[in-house]
């Protein structure tokens, strides 16, 4: 793409116990490059980009190298990588009503991610900056909705508030761990356009993870196909859909719609 390389992942190896997760993966995503990690359920993928933000339980064996615009991120020391994960990176989780917190307006839940990393601000300028989160996730009347509570937003609008979560301190690069499985087809397709939207104004890199290669067809520059922890295959993605070289792939795209389906027909899951 010509871009420079922002994440850079070098024979990861991912283990908990005598089970290995990840076996020794590589892969890089360039700047404003979306990368879609595809596989089924199991096959290393969500420990893959916990990885990525070292979140991983003390219990797990992780190995290899892991690069962020050049830092080693394996070998920070916590509190430097406190100060990259969710400024630097961020991550949109699968499931909102895990995620968020339901006993704390979800004004001041995004208001937190703003003064974890940015001290300085005043709780006007934090205000601010929430709503204007909120707003550019399409979220409607935020001065009012700031003050709801998670229950009281749908299913598409609890995933809104987790985006706006994770682009307020202007990410480079967002990891986005099956966003729209929990939801229906017609929000799906609403939020993998604002996700598309978002990272054309803001330059976002983005590891767009799911099982769905039709949903991976519409956001992803290149695709890298995972199984039982290793990536089998790695192409630009029209390639990858046009001229699948692995028998995993073929078998994957033959359970799913192509890029040439009927996008007013319901998307097939893997």
């Amino acid at each position: 793409m010509g871009s420079a390389m922002l994440l850079e992942v070098g024979d990861l190896t991912v283990g908990f116990g005598r089970h290995e997760a990840v076996q020794g993966i590589s892969f890089e995503i360039n700047a404003g490059e979306t990368l879609g990690l595809v596989g089924e359920s199991g096959s290393g993928k969500s420990a893959t980009s916990l990885a990525v933000l070292r979140l991983l339980p003390e219990s797990a064996r992780v190995g290899g190298a892991i690069r962020f615009d050049g830092e080693e991120l394996l070998a920070l020391p916590e509190e430097a990588m406190r100060r990259r994960r969710g400024r630097e990176i961020a991550m949109i989780f699968q499931e909102p009503m895990t995620a968020l917190n339901p006993v704390m307006p979800v004004g001041a839940q995004i208001a937190e991610a703003v003064a974890a990393h940015h001290q300085e601000m005043g709780r006007r300028a934090v205000r601010a900056r929430v709503l204007e989160a909120m707003e550019e996730v399409g979220l409607p009347e935020v001065e009012l909705r700031a003050k709801d509570y998670p229950h009281q937003f749908s299913g598409g609008q609890r995933q809104r508030i987790l985006i706006a979560m994770a682009i307020v301190n202007r990410p480079r690069l967002l990891i986005a761990d099956e966003p729209t499985t929990a939801l229906d087809v017609t929000v799906q397709a609403q939020i993998l356009e604002l996700l598309k939207a978002l990272r054309q104004e803001h330059g976002l890199a983005m590891l767009f993870i799911s099982h769905d290669l039709a949903v991976v067809a519409q956001v992803a520059d290149r695709v890298a196909v995972m199984q039982h922890g290793v990536i089998v295959e790695q192409a630009e993605a029209r390639r990858l859909f046009l001229e699948p070289q692995h028998a995993y792939t073929r078998r994957l795209l033959a359970s799913a719609p192509t890029m040439k389906t009927d996008r007013s027909q319901p998307l097939a899951s893997v």
